[in-house]
């Protein structure tokens, strides 16, 4: 640039800049409805509440508004009269006027009401329509909805609800967070929501807005998150499947199906990093393992930050015909933690029960397309098993579709299936005599996995149909994979009948007689408002032992309005098992449960035969009756600085066939508190007792193993517990407990730390050690781990996980780079690791793995 020009362009600079700031600071110029008026019975109460917002020409509400807002109506279009009821001039809060007591006298169709503010543009709201009073109609019996009506009532809705019509757009879209298009100005919007925490039924300290665009082949969901204090925004995860607990953010959940059970889940924090699931535990928990294909962009500014979610409709399945969808959404804000909500504003309630959703109204026909996808994928492999061999290479394919039968009804096929990008378990240290249940990771089998759940009450004693049973072989700390062949999968819903099947194939290894063929089959049938019966049955062993197979049915009472408003749900099960080695026996059980936020009381009883072992179940007991109590009473006390207490009672009690007692546990929290800051404390008192029929090793590594013998034992144990508020750039928990242990003592600790310097860099370290001594010897138990993670931006990270305990003495890593390159695509570079530390201290190597993968999906 020339001298001469400096001082002209620096000046143009400088106009330019207090052009667009004094646009920045643009007042409000017009009002419109955000909040549209919905057809009612006459002298019935307008609901929900009507509301008028003043937008400055951006379309964004100008907070500083506070002037009044006048309603009128204008007649019908079959020229009906009617008076406006009510409050009718209301004062705009941070520009938002709401009228929450209109009434209208007489019915008529196409009315709609003006709004108008001095010196603001008139707005005039969309028609609606009055029906007449009821006691003015003649009786008569009310005629049946219609199977597909969309205006139908979901599960749970005695109430008036919460209502959003999406706004159809056409046209070019840009995903940037910014909600800067023509559609979104004149698109209905949730103007703000409702707090559950800190208190219920407030205003939050910050305004949220939603709107929702819609065309055949898409949802966009629009958020504006004001925010006070931006520089507050507590958002450091970057990964795919970020904890909802670390970071502010906004929660969408959709039930496509309107049967107020079943629900995608989709997240979205301040850096774009995104989180999915699917409901699960019938509204109480969500299934994160499953990852659809979406797309997320955030923006930031001096006013908080803005997401917007495109949300393609071949990633989802739904009702056909429905013109309106379950909806919900939620938002975090960590710092303060504040938790806010549009529809279910109650703490008795979680987000994921979509009973207590919202409707996502005027949805268009949406366009499925073929309804198939076909994901090939290329796989590199270099590994070097063990000491001594040389390297081996080698690359295959393979090959995953999916074919949409109609909207609700998923086909999937997997050929030489792989699953190299899975990320290693965590390992988990064991001072019992019974196996430890390790979770699901692998893809294929995560799609639909809701449908697969059974029993109300199982838990970790019963779960019919483990997926890990499946091209997984040696026990859990040292798996061997086992390659599919080719798999077969159908999942979905028809009308209120929810169906689920799997069959797999999988190749014989080396001397393991692991060629079968393995399948399960779900159906269960939604009935009453919230409630279900179904069935399992799987066949199959993986290690091809014949005559395996097992049945079992399972009935489920859930209502959210028992009291009122409360949850209570109770159900019953049944399992009936056969293999030819074992022969046949069964499994059964109940349980009542009333989880609500003030008391959390359940009652469960499993009975579970010696020979109930079914080879695609996990079932880490058998010979024996369990009883369960727990109850937890969480008041909110008011006080300064404390945001909740916790008290629990939780007894456990195990017997044999005959009630002669094998174990049990008392765990009894006196005191366990958290703070306002966040940051928590706990005390806990546990009497137990176990009497193992046989001698068992409690720990065993070269040279040392310890043998607890047969015999009755019991013991009392002692531990205090803090946690750091996970809103801090360093947070953690640790965990001291103490007292006697099989007939000597134990002292245990464990520590977690994670570290956020920033978005782009986070670490976690854990350590964990019991010391024991017994009559029989004694022993230190290790485990160290140890992760980073660098988020170069939401759709590229990588990670590492380095693990060590001294029972195996095995000090492995695994690095994973994920690089997602389009919604569609993904790359994949793993290296693992391992060294095993002999008996001079020294460690050797053991194995390692170089795997690339690159996948990407047409959809057609």
């Amino acid at each position: 640039m020339r001298p001469h020009n400096v001082i002209p362009w620096c000046a143009g600079v400088l106009l330019s800049l207090i052009f667009a700031g004094a646009a920045g600071a643009q007042r409000a110029s017009r009002l419109v409805f955000t909040v549209q008026p919905h057809a009612t019975k006459a002298e019935a109460t307008v609901s929900p509440a009507v509301q008028v917002a003043a937008q400055d020409s951006t379309g964004q509400t100008d907070a500083s508004f506070t002037g009044t807002v006048t309603l009128t109506i204008t007649e019908g279009t079959d020229t009906s009269e009617a008076e406006l009821s009510g409050t009718t001039t209301k004062a705009a809060v941070a520009g938002i006027a709401t009228f929450a007591n209109l009434s209208i006298d007489n019915a008529g169709i196409g009315y709609s009401l003006s709004a108008t503010a001095t010196g603001l543009a008139k707005a005039t709201s969309a028609t609606f329509d009055i029906t007449a009073d009821a006691a003015e109609t003649p009786a008569a019996d009310p005629p049946a909805p219609a199977a597909n009506d969309s205006a139908a009532e979901p599960a749970g809705t005695s109430a008036a609800r919460h209502i959003l019509r999406a706004a159809v757009f056409a046209g070019q879209f840009t995903l940037d967070g910014r909600l800067d298009e023509p559609a979104w100005r004149t698109a209905d919007s949730i103007v703000n929501l409702v707090t559950i925490e800190p208190k219920e039924g407030g205003a939050p300290a910050g305004q949220t807005t939603v709107k929702v665009l819609v065309n055949p082949g898409e949802l966009v969901f629009g958020v504006m998150c004001h925010d006070a204090h931006p520089a507050g925004i507590v958002a450091f995860a970057k990964t795919r499947d970020f904890d909802l607990e670390l970071d502010d953010h906004v929660l969408i959940v959709l039930d496509p199906f309107q049967d107020g059970r079943s629900g995608y889940v989709f997240a979205v924090n301040p850096n774009g990093a995104r989180f999915d699931g699917l409901v699960s535990e019938r509204g109480e928990e969500v299934n994160t393992d499953w990852d659809g294909i979406w797309e997320a962009a955030t923006w930031r500014d001096s006013t908080g930050w803005s997401v917007e979610i495109r949300i393609p409709i071949k990633t989802l399945s739904f009702k056909p015909d429905l013109a309106g969808w379950g909806f919900n959404v939620q938002r975090r804000v960590q710092r303060l933690l504040e938790t806010s909500r549009w529809a279910g504003a109650n703490r008795d309630y979680e987000i994921y029960q979509t009973s207590h959703a919202g409707l996502l109204t005027d949805l268009p026909a949406f366009n499925l397309g073929l309804g198939l996808s076909i994901r090939p994928g290329i796989v590199g492999n270099a590994n070097r098993p063990e000491p001594g061999v040389g390297r081996v290479y080698k690359s295959e394919g393979s090959l995953d579709a999916t074919k949409k039968l109609g909207s609700n009804l998923l086909s999937s096929l997997t050929v030489n299936t792989d699953f190299g990008e899975t990320e290693v378990d965590a390992r988990q240290t064991n001072l019992t005599r019974f196996d430890l249940l390790f979770p699901e990771k692998r893809t294929f089998f995560l799609e639909g996995a809701d449908i697969f759940e059974f029993g109300l009450g199982t838990g970790e004693d019963v779960i019919p149909f483990h997926t890990r049973r499946i091209g997984l072989q040696g026990p859990e700390g040292d798996l061997r994979a086992i390659p599919i062949t080719v798999g077969g999968k159908l999942n979905g819903r028809v009308g209120n009948t929810n169906v689920g099947a799997l069959a797999v194939r999988t190749r014989r290894v080396a001397t393991l007689n692991t060629g079968a063929t393995m399948g399960v089959v779900r159906v269960k049938q939604n009935i009453l408002s919230e409630s279900s019966v179904g069935m399992i049955a799987t066949v199959g062993d993986p290690l091809g032992l014949s005559g395996s197979w097992m049945g079992g049915v399972d009935v489920t009472y859930q209502t959210s309005e028992f009291g009122g408003h409360k949850n209570l749900i109770a159900g019953v099960w049944g399992l009936r098992n056969h293999r030819d080695d074992l022969g046949a026996d069964n499994a059964f059980g109940g349980m009542i449960d009333y989880p609500n936020d003030l008391w959390d009381v359940a009652l469960a009883y499993k009975h579970i035969g010696k020979n109930f072992n079914p080879s695609l179940a996990f079932v880490p007991r058998t010979g024996v009756q369990i009883w369960q109590l727990e109850t937890a009473l969480k008041p909110r006390p008011a006080w300064p600085l404390v945001r909740q207490m916790f008290f629990e009672f939780n007894p456990l009690l195990v017997t044999d066939l005959d009630g002669t007692w094998q174990s049990y546990l008392i765990s009894m929290k006196p005191l366990d508190w958290q703070l306002e800051s966040g940051d928590r404390f706990e005390f806990d008192i546990e009497p137990q007792g176990d009497r193992p029929t046989e001698d068992f090793e409690v720990f065993g590594s070269d040279p040392t193993a310890v043998v607890v013998p047969a015999g009755t034992y019991r013991w009392t144990r002692y531990s205090v517990q803090g946690a750091l508020a996970a809103k801090r750039r360093l947070n953690g928990e640790a965990t001291w407990s103490l007292g006697s242990f099989y007939g000597g003592d134990l002292n245990s600790v464990a520590l977690t730390l994670r570290m956020k310097p920033s978005a782009f860099l986070t670490a976690e370290l854990g350590w964990e050690r019991n010391s024991a001594r017994l009559p029989q010897g004694a022993f230190v138990q290790r485990l160290y781990s140890a992760r980073t993670q660098v988020n170069v931006s939401a759709d590229l990270q990588v990670s590492s996980f380095l693990q060590y305990d001294n029972e195996s003495r095995s000090l492995g890593t695994n690095t994973r780079l994920r690089w997602t390159f389009d919604p569609l695509g993904d790359l994949f570079v793993v290296f693992n690791h391992n060294l095993v530390r002999n008996l001079t201290d020294r460690f050797r190597f053991d194995s390692n793995q170089l795997l690339v993968k690159l996948q990407y999906a047409y959809r057609l």
